[in-house]
């Protein structure tokens, strides 16, 4: 008997990178989660070039949550209610050593894909789509 996979959820949009001057720059991306990794999500930044390879950021599903509503995370993904002219937004800041960025996610997108990861893994269930015996195999297979 064949068990269904959950699938991955994926949403192409379009975020706003501000600048130090406050303008802010478009920049192609994907919200992306994948069941098999039920805690987190990433986002993907495309490249504008043909042959750019996208960059990807991983960080806690909940942090986006907690995000929609009040300022959540610490270090190197911060997230938090950010309100313009334009609308609703949620400013996802980013931080390594090669610097930081801050970003503008329409409010709207951000809840719709939350509402569709909730429908592929509940929140509070993450912990019945881990694998622990083929995690635990794949670190002994390193060794």
């Amino acid at each position: 008997m064949s068990t269904i996979r959950p699938t991955t959820v994926e949403v192409e949009t379009s975020l706003r990178l501000v600048a130090p001057d406050a303008t802010a720059l478009p920049v192609r991306a994907s919200l992306r989660y994948d069941p098999a990794d039920p805690y987190a999500v990433h986002v993907l930044f495309h490249a504008e070039s043909a042959g750019g390879e996208a960059v990807s950021w991983s960080f806690a599903r909940e942090l986006l949550v907690t995000g929609l509503d009040e300022p959540a995370g610490i270090g190197d993904v911060r997230a938090w209610p950010w309100v313009t002219p334009r609308g609703d937004f949620i400013a996802l800041a980013l931080s390594s050593p090669d610097g930081n960025a801050l970003f503008e996610v329409p409010r709207s997108v951000l809840v719709r894909f939350l509402r569709r990861t909730y429908v592929v893994v509940p929140r509070g269930r993450e912990s019945d789509h881990l694998d622990v015996d083929a995690a635990v195999n794949r670190l002994l297979a390193g060794r």
